[in-house]
């Protein structure tokens, strides 16, 4: 959840940014993610280690990415995101500024695939080979595997977190009763307890997890590192109309928002960044950050004014009556 931790990071400029915990870990991050789903794919390397160097510098600390991405890319075969981690980690020696979450268990071709162990423990090599590291702060599941019994799955990261391979384990695109039925299996067998819970949530896309997940994830402690912060960027407010669809590559995923629903969220943001001198894209991540339940929200940006966004949203502490407003234009 979104506790407020015993320590925090300062940027460059003196600011200081007030760390949560990773679930009832000990593992604290500033109160945004950097999404890596771009390394690789929108972000070539050169982009993306300026893009590092700036989060960094602004006192930012987690990085999410996966093993997967960004294998859907022409010409990419997955790897790519923590590739480019791996080699900016090496160049910078900054490796003690970051918390790494990684994923695995999507589709990586070649029958690379799934939750079982033998594939865990091959999977999780490959990834800390690509990042050029020793431990990997938070390792997910990056989709439910109704196909290994949880109980394996669990046992496997447990003998990873005594090798010391692996901080911390959590789960992504998990319903509440399977992700409940994992933390009764650890709690049963000592294995190790997913402290964090990565679901699709946003202004926009608000109704699975408030009604299915949230208040679960508040009573368990369980952090929230929830992706779409930004709903493929229709939230930044740079899609507004068909015609702005092919703005990027994303764009076509907008096109779903764009409805009565949508644009009146649209015209809330703008009214609120507008009251605030802000952008309506760190409007939108600084609802999420004020929302109790969330530890930390991801999002992506391909260059340094989107950063700058994203980072502007960790210092901008919206009030009740900006929150409401958000609230009752986006309500489901």
């Amino acid at each position: 959840m979104g506790t407020t931790g015993t320590t925090g990071t300062t940027d460059k400029n003196g600011n200081q940014l007030q760390h949560r915990k990773l679930g009832n870990s000990a593992v604290e991050v500033a109160p945004l993610a950097f999404g890596g789903n771009v390394f690789g794919w929108t972000a070539d390397e050169a982009t993306s280690f300026s893009l590092l160097d700036k989060f960094v510098d602004a006192g930012l600390n987690l990085v999410d990415t996966a093993d997967v991405y960004s294998r859907w890319a022409n010409g990419n075969k997955g790897g790519e995101s923590e590739t480019i981690i791996g080699k900016w980690i090496k160049q910078s020696g900054k490796r003690d500024k970051l918390v790494i979450a990684t994923k695995v268990g999507m589709d990586m071709g070649d029958g690379k695939i799934g939750l079982s162990p033998a594939y865990i423990r091959r999977a999780v090599e490959d990834s800390l080979t690509r990042l050029q590291t020793d431990y990997i702060d938070l390792y997910q599941s990056h989709t439910d595997d109704k196909n290994t019994p949880q109980e394996e799955t669990l046992h496997t990261y447990g003998e990873l977190v005594q090798q010391g391979k692996v901080r911390l384990i959590g789960a992504s695109n998990f319903g509440a009763d399977r992700l409940e039925e994992a933390r009764k299996l650890s709690r049963e067998h000592g294995y190790p307890l997913y402290q964090t819970l990565q679901p699709e949530y946003n202004l926009y896309s608000r109704a699975d997890f408030e009604n299915n997940l949230e208040q679960y994830c508040l009573k368990e402690k369980i952090g929230v590192i929830n992706y779409y912060s930004l709903a493929s960027g229709f939230l930044s407010g740079k899609y507004r109309s068909e015609k702005d669809l092919g703005k990027s590559t994303r764009g076509g995923k907008t096109q779903s928002y764009l409805n009565p629903r949508g644009l009146r969220i649209l015209d809330a943001l703008d009214a609120v960044a507008a009251r605030y001198d802000s952008t309506p894209a760190a409007v939108a991540l600084a609802w999420l950050i004020a929302r109790p339940s969330i530890s930390a929200p991801i999002a992506s940006a391909t260059t340094l004014e989107q950063m700058d966004a994203l980072i502007a949203a960790t210092r901008l502490s919206l009030d009740a009556a900006a929150i409401s407003q958000l609230d009752q234009a986006s309500a489901p």
